[in-house]
Parts: C-alpha cells; structure tokens; sequence
C-alpha cells in the first residue's frame, strides 16, 4: 500500500466523478487507488502507518535512519549541490529524517517537494519552513514530469529525485516502465533516483500487511465508499460492502478489493448513474506489486539507468535503490 500517483491536469472532483463514471461500468469494476486519501483516508492511512502488521513503513523509517551518512554521499560526492527533488510529498514524514540530517551536515541543497495536492503541499511546506528556516524550498503543485521540466530549466545543479514509501508499487508493470522512461527523458547524465521497492517476502507477511488484524486496512478500503457518497452524493451502503485482499506469490501481486454482499443497486445522484451489484461482485482498489532484486535491476536497465546503490531494512523486507541517469 502506498499513496498511488495518478498525475492529472483535471481538478481533484472532476478526476473522481471521471473514475467512478468509467470503473463501476467497467468489468470487472475497478476505482483507483488515488482516490483512497481524502481527510478521513489520510487519517486512516496514518494509523495503518503504526500498525504492528504493517511493516512497509518501519522498514523504510529504519532505512532512511541508519543510511542517511551513505545516503548523502550518495547524493553529493564532495559536497557538490543538489536539488532533492519528492514525487509525491505528501506530509514528507519520512523525507524529515533526510532534511534534518542534511541540514546538520550543512549539505548544499534545496528542497522541491512535488505534489497535486494543494492542502497537502501547504502544510508540508509551513512545517519544513518552521522546522529549518534556513533550508531553500521550492515547492511544486503540479504533475511530476511538468514540474521536471521546469525545475531542469531553472539551475543545473544534480536532481535527486525521491519516489519513497513503495508508491512504484501501485504501478502495473508496464506503466512503471513508462513511468521510469519518463523521468529518463526529464533528467540529466548523472542525475539520480531513490525509489522505495517492497521485497518479496514470506506471503503470509505480506498478506497480514494488508489484512491487519484491527481491521483498519478494511476501513481504509471502505472509506473510498463513504467519499462518493459524500462527494458525489451516492447512497452506497458500507455494511453491504467487504474487504478482501489476496496476494499471490508467483507474481508478487497484492491486490485489494470490495466485496458486494447481497444484490443491490447503487444510485449515484451527481453521474445520474444506477450501478448493479450481484452478491460477490468486486470492485478492484489496489495493487501493490512486490519485487525481486532481480527485477528491479532489469527496470533499471529497461529504461535507461544503472543501479549504484542499495540500501535494505535488517530484516531485508523493503529496499531504498538508487538509479542513476
């Protein structure tokens, strides 16, 4: 799980309302991930983060504290100046843990965070401003590849880009080619990317992440429900709906998705829609894919780059890579 990026120029009601008009007529139904963090699924997200079952986040939390010295000569050998560029900043929670330590090694950077979240944006901006008023942030409302390009006009310093917490994962295969043949494109020689990779691991770990035991995962999933109903002014029923998640080992796949329980018909009052539900229909919200060391290192070549770093938890769960243009 992960916060899935999605860039799109359409403002964020519109992308919804397009979504649900497309996936609940599709078969079999699908809404994307994207769509997961309003308040109450940011909220929500932040629990599952602290979740005893939930290994995802501690694991990348101990990756960025314990190699944030080789991270930094990673990024800046002999102190040349960077841009540390976030995809998808989001709170930048994780990404403190660089700041600060950049900051007290008096690191020659600056900061662009990157986000289509405005709200989101704002606030991350404000509590880094607070926290290290010194540090130069240039942040981005826009699309990842948009905000490259300009960011690449404006100064030549090295671009470290930062695609944390696993969000790659959200990506079927071929869009994360695509994706990594993007940036390519919009990066120069010698710039880098640290991506967040979860591993392949023991299935019933990975499953457990996903189906934890508080059942907060379950609200999470639901919770897309209760946004189009409020947003769109839907009449979904919550209790007539299930979580199920499955993950299959032979192509490292988690997947989630919503369970109709008894037949039902669904009014969607914005899109003047009536959606047919059978008792045990889905709708598919998530993929999570999980890789091989193998097979990150084949996207790297795939699309350009050379793997020149590998930083991995104690328990070999998750893995920060560096991919360098």
């Amino acid at each position: 799980m992960g916060a899935a990026i999605v860039d799109s120029q359409l403002p964020e009601s519109a992308a919804l309302a397009d979504e649900v008009r497309t996936g609940l007529q599709t078969t079999p139904k699908r809404l994307s991930s994207r769509f997961f963090y309003d308040a109450e699924g940011s909220r929500l997200f932040a629990e599952i983060m602290h979740s005893p079952d939930y290994y995802l986040t501690r694991s990348e939390y101990e990756i960025l504290e314990t190699h944030k010295a080789d991270m930094l000569r990673q990024f800046s050998p002999g102190n040349q100046p960077f841009e540390l560029v976030e995809l998808g900043a989001g709170d930048g929670l994780k990404t403190k843990i660089l700041l600060g330590f950049f900051e007290s090694q008096k690191a020659d950077f600056t900061y662009a965070p990157i986000d289509i979240s405005a709200d989101a944006l704002d606030g991350l901006v404000a509590d880094v401003r607070r926290q290290w008023p010194d540090l130069q942030v240039n942040p981005r409302h826009d699309d990842y590849f948009s905000a490259l390009e300009l960011l690449s006009q404006e100064t030549d310093n090295r671009k470290v880009a930062l695609f944390l917490g696993s969000n790659i994962g959200n990506f079927a295969p071929d869009d994360a080619v695509d994706f990594y043949q993007q940036l390519h494109d919009r990066l120069q020689p010698g710039d880098i990317v640290l991506t967040g990779f979860d591993l392949q691991k023991n299935p019933a770990i990975i499953h457990t992440a996903y189906n934890d035991r508080e059942g907060l995962t379950k609200a999470f999933n639901l919770n897309l429900l209760r946004r189009i109903n409020r947003e769109l002014e839907a009449n979904f029923d919550l209790d007539a709906f299930d979580h199920y998640e499955t993950y299959n080992p032979e192509n490292g796949e988690a997947r989630s998705y919503l369970v109709s329980q008894k037949v039902q018909t669904v009014t969607i009052k914005a899109l003047d829609m009536q959606v047919p539900f059978q008792p045990g229909e889905i709708i598919h919200t998530e993929i999570s894919r999980k890789f091989s060391r193998t097979q990150i290192e084949q996207l790297a070549q795939q699309t350009g780059f050379s793997v020149t770093a590998w930083f991995t938890d104690s328990q070999g769960y998750f893995a920060d890579v560096v991919f360098e243009r």
